[in-house]
């Protein structure tokens, strides 16, 4: 598993600490109720509830560790110590041992939670590292473009004949979108990167927005063909935020795909789940690289691609906060990309 695959998983179970701190919690008390039934070792009962704390304190913020200390020290003397199922206890062993672990578990969810500031602060200057790295690239090749072909336009403007002069006009407006789309899904990767995207759901088809989204490419529209041929029910999402996770999809489809192949968008209606399966006639996907080409500036061809690694990686974002996946599905020929999106009622 990857950095930012573990970090993804990271921010999966960060965004859910009480389902965190309730699971882990569940299998440290039936784990010491199996080791107190078979061994009786009191010392290895404690050090399994400890390793829960510390596993809450890495994940949750200090007041779910905290109470996670508590829980299990009530939880050890009910369940463990003399008498049992009494929150009373007779025994000076049990009072120290007790004792010991409240004022380890504490000390440990401080440390915990240190270190998780620390590795969130690390993972930030990586983000941003990566960003100044990614800007200081892919700025600079779309910039180039305009500024020499304008160059070009302004001294030889008398000298260059209409079509010269169209085609240079088209060269620096093909750049001047590719720069704007670079910016944005940068902006949304910030966003997504600081769990500060936000948006509001309305009701909308699928369709619709996958219209929306091929109208984005010019030339290219012809070699986009849409499969669907049952009626689909309409979705809550937010449509400018699908619709720029579809646009990331097909253009990194377009991009490594024949001029003279589609690339086939098929929509379809599965269970309580609607589906979009976007598959191109290009080189395909590697196994290995199936989970890698949704990371943060990952590129499958670095040197020849010209991406900057991040349409795939705010695709995987936005359908994420929508709570759908997208996944790269095994392909007889080309790439297939799987988008899935839940089908949810307008809440009355």
């Amino acid at each position: 598993m990857t950095l930012l695959t573990t970090a993804a998983l990271t921010q999966y179970w960060r965004a859910r600490p009480a389902l965190f701190t309730f699971i882990v919690l569940v299998i440290a008390i039936f784990s010491s109720v199996f080791i107190d039934y078979f061994s009786a070792s009191t010392i290895a009962v404690l050090l399994v509830l400890q390793l829960a704390v510390v596993a809450v304190a890495l994940q949750c913020n200090a007041n779910f560790a905290y109470f996670a200390a508590v829980f299990e020290a009530t939880s050890f003397n009910f369940l463990f110590t003399t008498p049992r199922y009494s929150l009373q206890m007779f025994n000076l062993e049990d009072i120290l041992n007790l004792t010991v672990f409240l004022l380890v578990a504490l000390t440990t969810s401080k440390l915990a939670e240190h270190y998780r500031r620390q590795q969130d602060a690390l993972e930030q200057a990586q983000l941003r590292n990566s960003i100044l790295l990614s800007v200081s690239h892919d700025l600079r090749t779309p910039l180039a473009t305009i500024i020499g072909t304008l160059t070009t336009l302004k001294e030889y403007m008398p000298k260059l004949s209409a079509s010269q002069k169209d085609e240079l006009i088209d060269s620096a407006a093909a750049e001047s979108h590719r720069l704007h789309q670079y910016i944005e899904n940068l902006l949304q990767a910030t966003k997504l990167q600081h769990g500060a995207l936000k948006f509001s759901l309305s009701e909308h088809t699928i369709i619709n927005v996958l219209h929306q989204a091929i109208g984005r490419f010019a030339a290219a529209q012809p070699r986009i063909i849409i499969d669907s041929t049952a009626e689909l029910p309409p979705l809550m999402i937010s449509s400018s935020l699908i619709e720029q996770a579809i646009f990331n999809v097909l253009d990194n489809a377009l991009r490594y795909s024949p001029l003279d192949k589609p690339v086939t968008v098929t929509a379809y209606q599965q269970g309580d789940m609607l589906q979009l399966d976007i598959q191109d006639e290009g080189v395909g996907i590697a196994p290995a690289e199936a989970q890698a080409i949704f990371e943060l500036f990952y590129r499958q061809h670095p040197s020849t691609d010209g991406g900057a690694g991040l349409g795939l990686a705010v695709a995987k974002g936005i359908i994420t906060a929508h709570g759908g996946q997208i996944s790269a599905e095994p392909a007889s020929k080309g790439s297939l990309i799987r988008i899935v999106l839940p089908i949810k009622k307008r809440e009355q």
